[in-house]
């Protein structure tokens, strides 16, 4: 059902039993997936390309241009997979020229006045609490949660079921499995309540353990603790995954709490 007080190009492409609210702008080149409720006060712009049985809140601005001085004009995406939930007021620009797109998975929960910049890809089940903003080229892992008023610094990866506490300011890399809080953000220990209502058993949150106690709460520095890791704990595919996160990190992990910030 599409209200007759909304606006919609007739070149944009809309599913089956697609709902479109009053006062709602779609603009051409927009693809809605089948199912998707789309409330009041929404506009969808150019480049947009969003999946099936999404809801999508009053207010919220999803594939404007990028907030960005570097942008020309050029066409990009903003791609939204199924079964996410956009709350109220949440904006979602699209890529630029770096890499094209800026992606949102299947089964997330964007909370209302959450921010997500150009070229930024959050995986699925993600949850974005209130106000969260990311600045662009952040790459967020499934099953990641950030709490309310989180502020992530451009270019930060935050790794899969990695939870950040609320008000966090990110400005270095998130290594999956781990909870991060505290100023400056620090590792506060494994989400070990996030894994196991994923169907974690004891023994692999165990061996997660191992590991970041090896990497946080030993005296040895990073590169040290990757190799008594590597040496040390038995290959598993988290094992594998940690060391090649931390390898891969540009801007350098975040470190372990100390009372004079420094470690």
């Amino acid at each position: 059902m599409i209200d007759s007080l909304s606006a919609v190009h007739p070149k944009a492409h809309l599913g089956k039993f697609v709902s479109v609210g009053p006062f709602s702008v779609i603009e051409n080149d927009v693809v809605i997936g089948d199912g998707t409720w789309i409330g009041s006060n929404v506009n969808i712009m150019s480049g947009a390309r969003i999946g099936k049985n999404c809801r999508i809140f009053p207010g919220a601005v999803i594939s404007a241009i990028p907030q960005d001085l570097k942008y020309e004009g050029e066409e990009t995406q903003a791609i939204i997979g199924d079964n996410t939930t956009i709350r109220e007021c949440v904006t979602i620009n699209k890529g630029t020229k770096a890499r094209g797109s800026t992606e949102i998975g299947s089964n997330c929960l964007l909370m209302a006045y959450t921010h997500v910049a150009h070229d930024c890809v959050v995986g699925n089940h993600c949850i974005l609490a209130n106000a969260s903003t990311l600045a662009g080229h952040i790459n967020i892992g499934d099953y990641a949660i950030l709490g309310g008023l989180t502020a992530v610094h451009q270019f930060v990866n935050i790794g899969r079921h990695a939870m950040l506490s609320g008000c966090s300011l990110v400005g270095k890399d998130v290594p999956p499995y781990t909870k991060a809080a505290r100023r400056p953000l620090s590792y506060a220990g494994v989400n070990s309540i996030g894994l196991r209502r994923r169907g974690y058993d004891n023994k692999t949150i165990s061996h997660i353990q191992d590991i970041y106690r090896i990497l946080y709460l030993g005296k040895n520095n990073t590169a040290q603790a990757l190799e008594i890791i590597e040496a040390e704990i038995p290959v598993t595919d988290e094992r594998d995954e940690i060391i090649s996160f931390i390898n891969a990190s540009q801007r350098g992990i975040m470190k372990k709490y100390s009372r004079n910030g420094r470690e």
